[in-house]
């Protein structure tokens, strides 16, 4: 796709993730009520989109808990704050294999495979205009750990989410994943223009130097939308980055717990030092309703 500078920039901050990190900063919330709360405050700093992971609310461990996405997306909407919802669809793909030597039967600890209905329940009962289709299997960061999503889980999961009206958030972290999400558009799955978020730095996929970037970026067809992140300490510099090449900005604690050397920050923290950004770059921050008008969301109720 041809570079041109993104005018018109909206932010998701992505609130609570489900990694590891629910004891490297107590700002990373576990409870429904904490989770909403860091979403609501990081709308009122100027994220469009809010991007919901939720977590058991003793342990901080990642859960798929669907009555733990509806407290949560019941409270955002109860709020007096307007705000694109988008839930995570990535869960139950997870497999830890054993040792080296004997890789089956693998570890129960870790492990957690669910059939296609079972991961987009969920978006079926809170129904928010986005969620995640992660569009690839990868190693990802620990020794035998797996992130697992198989064309025919994708193919049955992208169909799930298009006749429930919500839109894919197509996550790339790696070429080949753009490959395929072409190819889940020309066979009719996913609707076109379709919405991507271009995930570098994830061990092991795309490393977050530019070169891979700019190879990410011009993978992503003209007419499609993109937004972009990096990890930990490169998660400022990429708002600039895709911003520049022509995108979107996603932040917040799931991708990064510091606001500066030695300061841990807090989701609004991070999206305000995105703005300051975006807007010192000459672009403006736009708001939940434009976001909705451009990817053509619809804003539904959720069921029962």
């Amino acid at each position: 796709m041809p570079l041109a500078m993104n005018r018109d920039v909206f932010i998701t901050c992505a609130v609570t993730g489900s990694g590891g990190t629910q004891d490297k900063n107590p700002h990373v919330p576990r409870s429904p009520a904490q989770i909403a709360d860091s979403a609501i405050k990081a709308a009122r700093a100027g994220a469009a989109v809010v991007h919901c992971h939720v977590r058991d609310p003793e342990t901080g461990a990642p859960s798929r808990d669907t009555r733990l996405f509806r407290e949560v997306t019941d409270r955002i909407r109860d709020a007096e704050v307007d705000v694109v919802l988008n839930l995570t669809a990535g869960m139950g793909g997870d497999i830890v294999f054993g040792d080296v030597e004997k890789p089956l039967p693998v570890k129960d600890a870790g492990t957690d495979m669910a059939g296609a209905t079972e991961r987009v329940a969920h978006v079926a009962e809170c129904r928010p205009e986005i969620c995640t289709l992660d569009c690839g299997t990868m190693n990802f960061a620990e020794a035998d750990y797996v992130m697992t999503n198989t064309p025919g889980m994708l193919q049955a999961m992208g169909r799930m989410m298009t006749e429930l009206g919500v839109k894919p958030e197509i996550e790339a972290f790696d070429t080949g994943h753009l490959w395929y999400a072409k190819q889940l558009v020309k066979d009719g799955i996913l609707d076109s223009p379709a919405l991507v978020q271009l995930c570098m730095g994830v061990p092991w996929g795309a490393p977050d130097d530019l070169n891979t970037f700019m190879a990410m970026v011009n993978n992503v067809p003209e007419d499609w939308v993109f937004s972009a992140f990096g990890l930990g300490r490169n998660q400022m510099p990429y708002v600039a980055a895709s911003v520049l090449a022509g995108g979107n900005v996603r932040v917040g604690l799931e991708d990064n717990l510091m606001l500066d050397k030695g300061v841990l920050a807090t989701n609004e923290q991070l999206v305000a030092r995105a703005v300051e950004i975006i807007e010192r770059l000459g672009a403006r921050v736009i708001g939940p309703q434009e976001v909705r008008d451009k990817l053509g969301l619809t804003k539904q109720a959720p069921q029962g």
